[in-house]
């Protein structure tokens, strides 16, 4: 009898040891917790203070920590050779909670960064998780790529501590200098129906060039995003919004104005540049009034509303954008020719063939998308603050259209980058010839001569400012500044403030050619070398 029973409590014992190693291993334990209805991260902390820390092949799991510490002494653990954590004594105490032992649990490993995507396949194979991950997007949180894909995870006690006086440090070490990281933790959701999110909030960095220095003052899942994604919240979206608005109304204005100039001048005395700016000037009256008009006609229209209008605004708003920067473009190229090609440069019609490209070119274009069916209702959904979703909308390439992101990255992205690009090296040619044209003039001098005329060196370097700062408008350099909205939030205001108020700009510019014209009317002295820059500037 004895031995029957001795054989059933081994059976028993066996049983219950396979159905431990099975679905009590620490392996297992994240794939479990996210079938769950709770929060998947409360759920891990939870089971990873038991779980079996033995593989289904009965080998230790790598990279995880669990053991007793002392409470009253500080404890520096590393799960990884990439990962220290250093916890001060007042936080161990802290976690301890009214419990009178002085030893407390405390658990450190490292996860993959897959499982807080979205919505997550079946777990990646082992061994995986190395390279870089990149988050989902997440509006107004912190948005980037996981540094080396893994995230570090420490928990210590029965109780949840924040607000530490003393922070915990935790330290992950890279090897590429000058990389730009932010210390984050992952904060769950209280929305049912709403993910979590990356955030900073109690968390300092400190980048010493080979590794990245959390002090965070509570404990969570950690990680560094690298080159992170720079973030607006509600009350700077909607200054930028105002100052969208604002300048676009501004710019629609001065840029009506500014024609009227260029018609008087070209009256006066017709010149070719003068009609390249003019058909600049009417480009950017059509950009900045058809934005108007998008963002006002889907303000006006029902929510699930889209209509021929509202196709037709997005077509008018393509194509005034194409034609800016196609009118910018050939005033680059007429630049050049001013510039470098000074002689032999007669072309027949050469305004009638500027118009051809500069008009053709973009009606082609959006000729082409609107038969596609590109166009339509453009909707992009925001996070504000609480994580309460919000949608922003326009007329301009469909959300539903399945190749809005090529149509735009080739007509709205590489176009302008292009044009950007070969605008700057000519804007380069002027800033060079400007240097040379004043050395020159400077050594041909006599010195009673020279001395006179260094009195109005101040004079001549702000008109040669003026000029660069106005070339640099026409030929749309202000648009360059997009690469800094990647970099801070003043970035994302000055290229907003700049563009926005282009035809301002643009305005400005014409009364300078205005101003000039008079000049030359009026005076038969003239600087040589600012005459001959200006003359180089605006004149065929």
């Amino acid at each position: 009898m004895w031995i029957t029973r001795f054989f059933i409590t081994l059976t028993w014992l066996s049983q219950t040891r396979a159905g431990v190693t099975h679905t009590d291993i620490c392996e297992n334990v994240i794939t479990e917790c996210k079938g769950t209805a709770v929060a998947w991260t409360r759920c891990y902390e939870d089971r990873i203070a038991t779980c079996n820390q033995s593989n289904t092949r009965g080998l230790m799991v790598n990279h995880f920590i669990r053991k007793k510490v002392t409470s009253f002494k500080e404890v520096e653990v590393s799960p990884t050779l990439d990962h220290r954590v250093h916890i001060p004594s007042s936080a161990l105490q802290r976690s301890r909670g009214a419990g009178s032992e002085d030893e407390i649990l405390l658990v450190a490993t490292v996860i993959d960064s897959y499982f807080f995507e979205d919505n997550p396949k079946p777990s990646p194979p082992p061994g995986r998780g190395r390279g870089r991950k990149v988050l989902p997007v997440q509006p107004n949180h912190m948005r980037g790529t996981v540094m080396g894909g893994l995230v570090l995870v420490v928990r210590a006690g029965n109780n949840p501590v924040s607000n530490l006086p003393q922070p915990i440090t935790l330290i992950f070490n890279h090897n590429k200098q000058g990389e730009n990281g932010t210390c984050v933790f992952w904060q769950e959701s209280e929305l049912e129906h709403e993910t979590g999110h990356w955030s900073r909030y109690g968390c300092v960095t400190n980048n010493t060039g080979t590794e990245f220095i959390c002090s965070c003052n509570h404990l969570s899942f950690f990680a560094v995003l690298v080159n992170p994604e720079i973030s607006v919240d509600e009350s700077n979206a909607e200054a930028l919004n105002y100052i969208t608005y604002i300048g676009s109304a501004l710019s629609v204005f001065f840029t009506i104005n500014s024609l009227i100039i260029y018609v008087y001048l070209q009256k006066k005395r017709p010149e070719k540049a003068i009609g390249v700016h003019m058909n600049l000037t009417g480009a950017l009256l059509c950009l900045h009034l058809s934005f108007l008009l998008c963002s006002l006609w889907v303000w006006l229209m029902k929510e699930k509303e889209e209509g021929w209008v509202c196709r037709g605004l997005g077509l008018f708003l393509h194509w005034s954008l194409l034609a800016t920067f196609t009118w910018m473009a050939l005033e680059g190229f007429h630049l050049y020719l001013l510039l470098v090609r000074v002689f032999n440069i007669y072309v027949r019609r050469y305004l009638l063939k500027l118009c051809l490209v500069g008009w053709g070119l973009p009606t082609l274009t959006a000729v082409i998308c609107g038969i596609s069916g590109v166009y339509g209702k453009y909707s992009l959904k925001l996070m504000a603050e609480g994580n309460h979703s919000s949608t922003a909308e326009i007329c301009w390439m469909s959300s539903q259209f399945p190749q809005r992101l090529v149509v735009s990255y080739i007509s709205t992205v590489a176009f302008p980058c292009l044009v950007i690009l070969c605008n700057s090296c000519m804007l380069g040619l002027v800033v060079f010839r400007l240097w040379g044209l004043r050395k020159d003039h400077g050594g041909n001098e006599s010195t009673n001569r020279w001395k006179k005329m260094n009195k109005e060196k101040g004079t001549r370097l702000w008109k040669d400012c003026a000029t660069v700062l106005g070339l640099s408008c026409v030929l749309g350099i202000t648009w360059g500044l997009a690469s800094t909205t990647y970099i801070s939030l003043s970035g994302i205001y000055v290229f907003t403030i700049l563009n926005s108020l282009q035809g301002v700009f643009m305005f400005l510019w014409s009364l300078a050619l205005t101003y000039k014209s008079r000049s030359d009317d009026d005076s038969s002295v003239r600087d040589p070398s600012s005459q001959k820059m200006m003359t180089t500037s605006f004149n065929n």
